[in-house]
């Protein structure tokens, strides 16, 4: 071969290589690292492939993707059994999936950034952005001298602020979770918890309805960040899908989050399958195939699991990523930091368990023991319906994210993939 074939030869294949390794490394979500540059175990690793293969052989998960970041990298990147076990399409790690209350870190974040442009304020009571909540009525039951409940409407003693509404003391419920009673059964009877609506009229429809409890006072699991997601539409001048697009997803690069998912990304929705033990299929599963009109703050968005490291990641890093400044690092750690005190009552519902407070958007851990799960002081992490899961810890410098379709046993592999992750770390 002639010196200047060779020449021409070598430029185009260095050439193919350098193309090649940009699109390997604009395909992973962050920078990569083998696990033992960040003191993981590959090793040890393997435990979670093993348990993660076996729950899709049991048929307790249809499939799952799990990424885990450390020091900003991504050292582990798996995609296990089927993104659509029916028509046996294998999972792929961008596939989409229903994030339910995983939405809910984005919308808080989302206000936050307002806070810091001076256009909100957490002292400020919701009526000021919607005016339908100046009034409110509290539900109380009681029973009468035959032992019937009766419900009897008092007022509101203070208005709920938009503090309340991050951290989940406004008073709001979901009115399917716990005992029931006669305020969830209004909201019941309501379809409030239905995807029929438009968020703005959802609030109004809303307001109308008595609080579970006097604001400030009770977490209580709800409707708080969905009412979040319109102040942030009233206080922006903008709707929530095009806020959240241009502030966050666009900078962070999440190119798959949505309220939406067009026809040409539909063959990558995560389906979930009827229940290995029961054969039924998990209630409330939105079907994204259709168009959305409800931009839900509390549970409305798709994701992929490498979009969501991302934005993961940014929080970890103080609120950016790549240059892209989302939120400052004390607001972060404010946001993280507890704020249930000891003068408001967790309840009988207080998801976030032992060991945890609750920030504004996260769980956020307060002690190292306690929970049924290992972590550290100052962790924060949240979680989705369908089986979807991330945490930070900042001490370990860890980011995992989880994303499976499959409700009735989330809890389970939830805490079998914080055991797997901190068991891997050797160092």
């Amino acid at each position: 071969m002639q010196p200047l074939i060779r020449r021409i030869l070598f430029l185009v294949l260095a050439g193919a290589a350098v193309a090649i390794q940009a699109v390997l490394a604009q395909a992973a979500p962050l920078p990569q690292a083998s696990p033992e540059e960040v003191g993981l175990s590959a090793e040890r690793l393997g435990r979670l492939d093993a348990a993660m293969q076996k729950a899709v052989d049991s048929g307790e998960l249809p499939g799952a993707v799990v990424l885990i970041a450390r020091d900003g990298q991504l050292v582990y990147a798996k995609s296990f059994g089927w993104q659509d076990r029916e028509k046996k399409i294998p999972m792929s790690k961008d596939s989409i999936f229903r994030l339910y209350s995983m939405t809910k870190p984005v919308v808080s974040v989302a206000a936050m950034m307002l806070v810091e442009e001076g256009k909100l304020g957490l002292q400020e009571p919701v009526s000021k952005y919607i005016p339908e909540f100046k009034d409110m009525k509290v539900g109380v039951e009681s029973k009468d001298a035959d032992g019937k409940a009766v419900l009897t409407l008092v007022d509101a003693k203070r208005q709920i602020t938009v503090q309340d509404l991050l951290r989940h003391t406004s008073g709001l419920t979901y009115g399917v979770l716990g005992a029931p009673n006669a305020v969830k059964k209004m909201y019941n009877d309501a379809e409030i918890f239905s995807q029929k609506w438009v968020l703005a009229d959802f609030c109004r429809a809303l307001a109308k309805l008595p609080l579970q409890f006097q604001p400030g006072t009770t977490w209580e699991y709800g409707h708080s960040t969905d009412v979040l997601g319109r102040v942030v539409e009233v206080a922006s001048g903008q709707t929530l899908d095009v806020f959240l697009a241009q502030r966050i997803f666009e900078p962070l690069k999440m190119v798959d989050t949505a309220f939406q998912v067009p026809p040409e990304k539909q063959d990558r929705i995560a389906q979930p399958m009827p229940d290995v033990y029961t054969g039924k299929m998990p209630e409330y599963i939105i079907d994204f195939s259709k168009p959305q009109t409800f931009f839900a703050g509390g549970h409305g968005l798709v994701s992929t699991a490498g979009d969501y490291l991302r934005f993961a990641q940014m929080l970890a890093n103080g609120g950016e990523l790549e240059g892209a400044r989302i939120l400052g690092p004390r607001t972060v750690e404010y946001m993280t930091s507890n704020h249930v005190n000891a003068q408001i009552d967790k309840g009988a519902t207080f998801l976030p368990g032992p060991g945890y407070g609750f920030g504004l958007g996260f769980a956020t851990r307060i002690d190292r023991g306690q929970s049924e799960w290992p972590g550290s002081p100052g962790d924060f992490y949240w979680a989705g319906y369908a089986g979807t899961y991330f945490w930070v810890d900042p001490e370990e410098e860890l980011v995992p994210v989880l994303m499976t379709q499959e409700p009735a046993r989330r809890q389970y592999y939830r805490i079998q993939l914080r055991n797997l992750v901190y068991q891997a770390i050797v160092k």
